[in-house]
């Protein structure tokens, strides 16, 4: 369907309301895959409204989507928007010499290694390309990037570099199992398609943890981050907050002092768990405060952050703070579920792996933030993707 009475956006516009759960899946997919686009409650736009009334014929069907180029979609499912936005969701066959699970920067640089060394890849992906690094707002220590790169860039551009060598990215595909059978794995989407290999590559990564509270996700890769390598230098002149008291959060927030003018870290406990050197660097810094038992509630704000609402746990006083970001560092949360029962785990659930990569589970490697003992940054996680491919090469020669 394509709009004839309207110019067209000069971006994706998602009309929608805030109690539509299509609505909430379609953004969710659009956000998954890093698609920039606006959101306009029809509810709180009269024009907006009639918009979509006059697409619909006078029905009030959500989401409406419209694309720069005019056309539209009504209510469309997760594989429509895909194939608008021309993802491939289909690989060519079936078997294959590797398989890399994750399109981060240690999956991406495996696979055109792979590729390189003339052996078959698949990558799959389920979410945006680039993994963690992608969802940065830009960055500015992966070597070769001297003026440093967008996050959704530098994703596209190790795509586009793998594919270059041939490499099919498979997008918007959850695996959903990894088994054996005979010499090869079977890895089993979410969909019901079934491939086969000799090496699987779990480049899944980690996830931060968030605090799972009301704001919080509207507000991430805007004012809420999860690095503050990555965008600390946002921050110059200003003032940020760091949430969690241990070894990381006060190692970032003395890395942050290098940019921001003020940096203060809250802990939920009632004493920080950073060790002792790490409390007296920060004692030394004029610029920095330390709030113990404070939770933090939530945070206020759409397009910007502006309050953050904390509770004093001595007092029960609830009250906002204001800041111009905020960093959260509160542990990492390995994407282990296809790992978990199959291969060798570490206390922490990171997989374990050998001096080839390679983990309990012959043929099954990992490699980024996903193994333990990884370092968790993107420049090292290519590193080991790199590594990984060598080794899943070798062991092909062997097994073949």
């Amino acid at each position: 369907m394509t709009e004839q009475n309207a110019s067209p956006p000069k971006e994706i516009i998602v009309y929608s309301t805030t109690w539509c759960p299509d609505c909430k899946r379609a953004k969710r997919f659009l956000g998954e895959q890093r698609v920039s686009y606006t959101n306009i409650d029809i509810e709180q736009d009269p024009e907006a409204m009639a918009r979509v009334e006059a697409i619909n014929r006078g029905m009030r069907s959500i989401p409406t989507i419209v694309f720069p180029n005019g056309d539209i979609l009504v209510e469309p499912s997760n594989a429509q928007l895909a194939e608008k936005l021309g993802l491939q969701t289909k690989a060519q066959r079936t078997f294959y010499d590797s398989i890399v699970i994750g399109a981060g920067p240690a999956g991406l640089t495996a696979a055109l290694y792979l590729a390189r060394e003339g052996l078959d890849a698949l990558v799959i992906e389920k979410a945006g390309l680039g993994g963690q690094a992608g969802a940065t707002q830009r960055i500015d220590n992966f070597p070769g990037f001297d003026e440093g790169v967008g996050g959704v860039e530098f994703g596209e551009r190790l795509a586009h570099q793998a594919r270059r060598f041939g490499v099919e990215i498979l997008q918007t595909q959850q695996v959903a199992d990894i088994s054996q059978d005979g010499p090869y794995l079977c890895v089993t989407t979410g969909k019901g398609d079934l491939f086969q290999t000799r090496a699987v590559l779990l480049a899944t990564g980690a996830r931060y943890r968030k605090l799972g509270v009301p704001g919080e996700d509207d507000l991430v890769g805007l004012n809420i981050h999860f690095c503050a390598t990555c965008d600390g230098a946002f921050y110059k002149g200003k003032e940020v907050l760091v949430i969690g008291g241990g070894n990381s959060g006060f190692q970032e927030g003395l890395m942050l002092t290098k940019f921001a003018r003020k940096v203060d870290i809250v802990e939920f406990g009632p004493t920080v768990q950073a060790s002792a050197f790490l409390q007296e660097q920060v004692a030394k810094r004029p610029e920095m405060s330390v709030f113990v038992n404070h939770a933090v509630k939530g945070f206020k704000g759409r397009d910007r952050l502006e309050a953050v609402v904390v509770e004093d746990r001595s007092s029960g006083e609830v009250k906002e703070w204001h800041y111009d970001g905020v960093f959260v560092f509160i542990g990492l949360s390995p994407n282990n579920d296809l790992g978990r029962g199959k291969a060798k785990l570490d206390p922490m659930g990171f997989i374990v792996t050998d001096s080839r990569l390679m983990t309990s589970l012959p043929g099954l490697f990992a490699a980024g933030d996903v193994r333990s003992g990884s370092t968790k940054q993107a420049a090292s996680a290519a590193g080991e993707g790199a590594t990984a491919a060598l080794m899943i090469r070798d062991y092909l020669r062997k097994v073949a």
